[in-house]
């Protein structure tokens, strides 16, 4: 097998590693996760219905059946509505939240039978940028929803997405420029290396980055605290009211892909990627005898700990969910321009003096 072989067969691989995990793990998971929690958390039993031969298998089976329930049903488009653009809209929405794994590493780099592997689909320098580049085109899919439609509900959800995600983009690429500075690079790749050293994890200098970041990224999916451009109780569902089926799914699904982005997103910029404490991806090479078996065992005990710190992740922003009421819309904005703002223009000033000071060095 030729290199060029070689590198087309790994980029195959962890493409399918990629979309599997999310389309065929995760999106499905986040479904009975989110009835499961929020169950537990307000002392019910939650989804427990949907079974086979009698086995319920704690309520997963949930999920395969909405799934089952959604492919068969009707695809409705509303008289008087743009019909390309009403199928197009779902498209936009679900890619980019796909799309942003290109860049997030899962693993560290290793070599297999002389070949080097690099646990990342595209190790691009301004893999940040790109990430933003992306997240940004999925604004588009709900307000062409809303606006396709031909729904006054579906329009007023899709200007309210259009003015809360575009005003929380600007604030998110705010809230992680002190962590661009303490790290001195746009690369997620080089940030993940960087700390395989514990105290240099971006939570330990930047957790007040880490707050800015979580709390925008919230908004920036529309999800409790911030579903005003969905709210059930006053626009029935928002931009996407009049869909249903497959292209409902579709909605979900990016919704769901968009929580675990932004947990990856997280455990790669503050939380040690997919670093163990103290142990570093060389050091679970030679503890494991070296050698190819060394090195896959290694990759494989890396990507564990990557998908288990998104778990942790993922339990929090459910947490959230469904802990807080939802903000009335002028208090989503407030909270993104009058406070969010400044507090990452503010976080910025103090990284800078920071490390001018010599009392964070860059790593």
């Amino acid at each position: 097998m030729n290199s060029m072989t070689g590198d087309l067969l790994e980029t195959v691989v962890k493409i399918a590693f990629v979309i599997g995990l999310n389309l065929g793990f995760f999106a499905p998971m986040l479904g009975w996760v989110e009835r499961k929690q929020s169950a537990v958390m307000q002392d019910r039993i939650g989804a427990n219905r949907a079974g086979v031969f009698g086995f319920t298998f704690i309520g997963l089976l949930h999920s395969a059946a909405d799934a089952i329930k959604l492919i068969f049903k009707e695809d409705f488009i509303p008289r008087g509505a743009d019909r390309m653009m009403h199928t197009l809209a779902p498209v936009i929405a679900v890619v980019p939240a796909l799309a942003a794994f290109a860049v997030i590493p899962f693993g560290g780099k290793f070599e297999l039978a002389g070949h080097n592997v690099n646990l990342v689909i595209a190790d691009l320098d301004v893999g940040l940028l790109f990430v933003f580049a992306i997240a940004s085109i999925a604004t588009y899919g709900a307000v062409i929803a809303g606006w396709a439609s031909n729904n006054n509900w579906s329009m007023l959800g899709g200007l309210r997405s259009a003015a809360q995600m575009f005003s929380y983009e600007v604030t998110m690429g705010l809230t992680i420029i002190g962590l661009v500075m303490y790290y001195q690079s746009l690369s997620l790749v080089v940030i993940a290396e960087k700390q395989v050293d514990f105290w240099h994890w971006g939570i330990i200098y930047q957790w007040p980055a880490f707050i800015l970041f979580l709390t925008c990224a919230i908004a920036e999916n529309k999800r409790i605290p911030f579903d005003v451009p969905e709210a059930e109780s006053e626009l029935v569902a928002g931009y996407f009211t009049e869909y249903s089926g497959m292209k409902f799914i579709m909605f979900w699904t990016a919704e769901f892909i968009e929580v675990v982005t932004i947990s990856a997103l997280c455990v790669t910029m503050f939380f040690g990627a997919y670093h163990l404490p103290f142990i570093s991806p060389d050091m679970l090479v030679s503890i494991f005898g070296g050698g190819d078996f060394g090195a896959i065992v290694a990759m494989l005990i890396g990507i564990g700990v990557f998908v288990a710190k998104i778990c942790a992740l993922i339990f929090l922003q459910m947490a959230i969910r469904w802990t807080l009421p939802r903000f009335r819309y002028d208090q989503v904005m407030a909270l993104g321009w009058k406070i969010i703002l400044p507090a990452s223009l503010i976080w910025i000033f103090l990284t800078g003096l920071a490390i001018l000071l010599g009392l964070m060095p860059t790593v």
